[in-house]
């Protein structure tokens, strides 16, 4: 008697669950109704006025005039739309599309704009001083978060991002205001992050300590260690060791009055020009040149690397090295361009929104950069809505950038998949 075997077809054995990723979606429904029910029935009945251009501006903008009611009932059938589009696409195992997200975002930031400033005592906005502004306030998000591509490209986690920052602002400070000198003072925040950096190699590269514990110990000691010399030296002398000179802004005539886009790109300081060359040189230095192959290729697989001839380890010391340098001019933003002092924890986390920058902007310079434009964005819009006297509660405006970092990161991000051997220690056999 033969007993009859059946074995399953290539097709057959070849096909697996499709694995969904339900979070884009639901966070997208969420927000969508959040849209009707705030934005289209919730709304003031008003008219928002947004400002273009500002009365000294060569080139005149009309004033752009929208009603809340019709803007937030045309909002939420797009977002409603855009959801319902996201569901049915992860329902058929497919990815949503690149755009869909940047889409849906744009939708509902000017939903809510309409809806917050046409709420307002006073409903209108300088707009161009809005964008303008939040590319200001993301300079420093910027720079630490392209200090954590380099870290985590070459497979170093970088959690100390937020005490690079802070060392770097404390370096400047003091030094700017002993010596009086701005190059000073960014070569001493230069430096300040970059003793922070190796503190982070030594102990992750060499003694192999789990780098996630290493950059939390780090954030915290510098925040006490900046938090005592303030109290101790700086406080008591404050003419001396915390009153650094300031940059001022580098207007090119005639097309820094272009509007909206004018004050972004032809009226910066060094720093804010600086921070564009940045976003390009590490762009092109990870995807054009030698160096950036041998980076990503020591953060994908260091074991392949190093058969190669590739110094996996030194490789990675240096790169964490340069990423506290960029870090650095990052820290000195906030004593020598945003406020001409020192002040305890003045970062105010926003280490941290760089790292979700990074990681919103999937480990990649002009997507990190989009990514930190976006919480300078919702940074700024919590002074801007808070000095317009809104409806909704100052102490919700001063939360809107860090809900913005948690939707982005937990829900709107996807699947992200960071370079394969990130947070892996090597050890050379």
């Amino acid at each position: 008697m033969s007993t009859a075997t059946t074995t399953p077809s290539p097709r057959t054995a070849s096909i697996a669950p499709a694995i969904r990723n339900w979070g884009a979606p639901v966070t997208l429904a969420v927000l969508a109704l959040v849209a009707l029910f705030g934005f289209a029935l919730g709304s003031p009945h008003a008219t928002a006025r947004f400002r273009i251009s500002a009365d000294a501006d060569a080139i005149k903008v009309p004033d752009v005039l929208l009603g809340t009611t019709v803007v937030g009932w045309i909002t939420a059938v797009v977002l409603l739309a855009l959801a319902a589009y996201a569901f049915v696409l992860t329902s058929r195992a497919k990815p949503n599309p690149r755009w869909l997200v940047p889409a849906f975002a744009a939708v509902w930031v000017i939903a809510f704009l309409v809806w917050v400033i046409g709420s307002a005592n006073n409903p209108n906005v300088y707009f161009s001083g809005l964008v303008a502004g939040s590319f200001t306030l993301a300079i420093p998000l910027i720079f630490g978060s392209l200090s954590g591509v380099l870290c985590e490209r070459s497979g170093v986690i970088n959690i100390a991002i937020e005490g690079q920052l802070l060392a770097g602002a404390f370096g400047a400070a003091i030094v700017g205001s002993i010596t009086q000198s701005l190059l000073a003072g960014v070569l001493a925040a230069v430096l300040a992050s970059v003793v922070v950096s190796m503190v982070l190699a030594v102990f992750s590269i060499k003694y192999l300590v789990n780098q996630v514990i290493v950059g939390v110990v780090l954030n915290v000691l510098v925040a006490g260690l900046t938090s005592f010399l303030f109290s101790t030296v700086m406080k008591d002398n404050s003419a001396l060791f915390n009153s650094p000179p300031s940059f001022h802004n580098i207007r090119i005539p005639g097309l820094a009055d272009i509007p909206v886009f004018g004050p972004i790109l032809f009226d910066q300081t060094i720093l804010g020009y600086g921070m564009y060359l940045a976003v390009f040189l590490v762009w092109f230095g990870l995807f054009k040149t030698r160096w950036g192959l041998r980076v990503r290729a020591v953060g994908e697989h260091p074991k392949a690397a190093d058969t190669v001839g590739i110094k996996v380890n030194t490789m990675r010391f240096w790169n964490v090295t340069l990423a506290g340098v960029v870090a650095g001019v990052g820290g000195a933003f906030f004593t020598l361009v945003t406020s001409s002092s020192f002040n305890k924890e003045m970062t105010a986390g926003q280490g941290f929104i760089a790292l979700a920058a990074l990681i919103f902007g999937r480990w990649n310079p002009i997507g990190a950069f989009f990514a930190a434009l976006l919480f300078g964005f919702s940074l700024n819009l919590s002074f801007v809505l808070t000095i317009l006297g809104t409806p909704v509660p100052s102490q919700f405006m001063q939360m809107l950038p860090y809900v913005v970092t948690v939707f982005a990161v937990a829900g709107l991000a996807g699947k992200s998949r960071p370079p394969a051997s990130n947070g892996i220690p090597y050890v050379k056999e």
